[in-house]
């Protein structure tokens, strides 16, 4: 059941970065894009903004697919966690802890799931267990 419950677990968190690096790059799913997504990093003193928004966009789809499949999994869950340490340092954090008050609740879970997973491996239902 554990692996089970991994897969699962690796799935909704991997797809919901994927949609996340989506917004980013390519300004779907009511995202801005890189140039919008840039603008706003720009705005919050991380710059330059198209290249921030590049790499974080990078990291979240990239490391969206690789952790819903458990395909290099540890790498996956360190693309995942910085975006989240990132978010809480340069968005979050000032707001407080809970998520009603636009704190860093929500990106903090999400930051102990992708270690916690990379902690106890992707489960049997991945890629990683067929190749190491």
């Amino acid at each position: 059941m554990m692996d089970i419950g991994l897969l699962i677990i690796r799935l909704v968190i991997g797809v919901l970065f994927i949609g996340h690096g989506a917004q980013k790059l390519f300004g779907w799913f009511g995202g801005y894009g890189l140039e919008g997504t840039g603008g706003w990093f720009e705005s919050i003193g991380m710059k330059p903004g198209v290249t921030m928004a590049l790499f974080a966009g990078l990291a979240e789809f990239i490391g969206g697919i690789l952790f819903a499949l458990g395909l290099l999994t540890p790498l996956a869950g360190i693309m995942i966690a910085g975006t989240m340490v990132m978010a809480i340092v340069k968005v979050h954090a000032p707001n407080g802890l809970w998520a009603t008050s636009n704190g860093y609740e929500y990106n903090l879970t999400l930051l102990a799931v992708a270690i916690g997973t990379v902690l106890m491996g992707p489960g049997r239902y991945a890629v990683d267990p067929f190749l190491f």
